[in-house]
């Protein structure tokens, strides 16, 4: 509350340099020192992006004292300043800090959706940038070339913290009150530079701007506050959530990346089209590159995009077949797959057998030890009969406490003996019946699953604990006779 009221106090100062120029120095090392308090309280390890921050706000708020000295006593107003080097100390310090952040947030070792999106984002403001800064700074030839090359160094500087920003934005990390202060405050800084931007054009066009002393106000107060942000971000509750990973996730695109992304891709059109309108296109060269690097990036995105639709489709089709609990193939994969083997079967002339099985007692053990032990049953069950089973047998989870086994090239004998494998490895003291029936050669999936399950019947009838062996088909013992 006190530094908004020390802004807003800022626009109505008397036009005393002395005093404006404190008054700004003052907000600006108490959001310094604000950081500093707020990195102080915070573990050794989490504080070192907070002190780069807190370097390159200070540098930068004494370029302010540096720059009113210069100017004042020293009478320098050309580039370059003293100043300068104070005002561009902000940006190495702050792009450290933010590519500190970045790779703490970050569980994945490359979030390459995360850098196309940042780096289409940079190349149209950087588009930008070149068209009416850099490019009209070196044309220009009203100031040396080091003066040319500090002018050209501010937007650069600007890009590399957009470039900064839209990668922590789009990257991973959990985004508490602390999170959106600081980019906020960032965002600030840029809004202020390019307010001096473009009353610099202005300027040059020949408007005269020197008497709206409410125009620099307001944009000197844009600096304040971003100053101020950065101190309330340090001093929030959640600060350390800053450098917390959230774990892995998809960059999504929300209806402000895609806003940013719409307009990033169009920069380089809609200055084609302003110069053709003036008559005369004089960054043609500029435009094209910037034209087919957006287009580039552009076509990355939507691979990227197409590649992940893709994969959650194949997750999906992957859950769909696969049961939840025990992890083994459901009912509707064992579907597909069981006309397959039968198939290559005929084709090879092979035998091939399939077992109903079904856990003893399982409602009993359910009603004694509970539900939640019961899935764990179930779990260990199907995880120690695959163990039993061949490599070439399939387990599959046929509903409640029933499963299915699938058991190629082998004759009762040999599935007898692979089932009477997996009974004596089930866990938990449990058993099983079974019923296991060979395959005619003639009966459809549908008749040979209704075999078996005759023949589980049969088991449990008997006692449990037993393997059955399925009757032949009364057609097939018809044929026989």
């Amino acid at each position: 509350m006190a530094a908004a009221l020390a802004i807003a106090a800022f626009q109505v100062l008397p036009a005393n340099l002395w005093l404006t120029t404190g008054w700004q120095m003052a907000i600006g090392y108490a959001g310094v020192a604000a950081v500093l308090v707020g990195a102080r309280r915070l573990p050794r390890r989490e504080r070192l992006p907070w002190l780069l921050f807190a370097a390159g706000l200070g540098a930068n708020v004494t370029g302010i004292g540096v720059g009113f000295v210069s100017s004042h006593f020293w009478h320098l107003e050309d580039l370059p300043t003293p100043a300068d080097p104070f005002f561009l100390l902000l940006f190495p310090f702050c792009a450290a800090a933010l590519a500190i952040l970045i790779r703490r947030r970050e569980t994945a070792r490359r979030n390459w959706t995360a850098m196309v999106d940042a780096t289409t984002i940079t190349t149209g403001f950087g588009l930008l940038a070149w068209v009416f800064v850099i490019a009209p700074s070196a044309q220009g030839g009203h100031m040396t070339m080091l003066g040319e090359t500090v002018q050209a160094a501010y937007p650069i500087g600007d890009l590399i913290m957009i470039a900064m920003m839209a990668r922590l934005v789009r990257g991973g990390g959990r985004r508490g009150p602390t999170f959106w202060w600081v980019v906020s405050a960032l965002g600030a800084f840029l809004a202020a530079d390019i307010g001096w931007v473009v009353m610099g054009n202005l300027i040059d066009q020949g408007y005269v701007l020197r008497d709206m002393s409410w125009l620099y106000r307001g944009i000197q107060s844009i600096s304040l506050l971003a100053f101020t942000m950065f101190g309330i971000a340090a001093l929030q509750a959640d600060s350390r959530s800053l450098s917390a990973p959230s774990g892995p996730g998809i960059a999504r695109l929300g209806r402000a990346h895609l806003f940013l992304l719409t307009g990033a891709s169009l920069v380089a059109p809609g200055l084609l089209a302003v110069e053709l309108a003036h008559g005369e296109v004089k960054d043609g060269m500029a435009i094209v590159i910037g034209s087919a690097t957006l287009f580039l990036l552009v076509v990355t995105r939507m691979t990227q995009l197409v590649r992940e639709v893709e994969r959650q489709a194949q997750q999906v089709r992957d859950l769909a077949r696969r049961d939840e609990l025990t992890g083994l193939p459901n009912r509707r994969a064992w579907n597909d797959e069981l006309p397959r083997a039968l198939e290559m079967a005929r084709r090879d002339g092979r035998p091939v057998s399939v077992a109903l099985v079904d856990l003893d007692r399982f409602k009993q053990f359910n009603d004694t030890y509970g539900h939640p032990a019961g899935d764990r049953l179930l779990k260990s069950a199907a995880a120690a009969w695959h163990g039993a089973l061949r490599p070439s047998d399939t387990l599959a989870r046929w509903g409640g406490e029933e499963f299915v086994v699938l058991l190629p090239g082998a004759e009762v004998s040999e599935a007898r003996e692979i089932l009477e494998r997996a009974l004596g490895a089930t866990p938990l003291g449990q058993t099983f019946s079974a019923g296991v029936a060979v395959w005619d050669g003639e009966e459809t999936s549908y008749e040979l699953i209704e075999r078996a399950d005759a023949a589980l019947y049969r088991a449990k009838a008997a006692g449990r604990r037993q393997i059955s062996e399925a009757a032949n088909r009364p057609e097939a013992a018809a044929a026989t006779k």
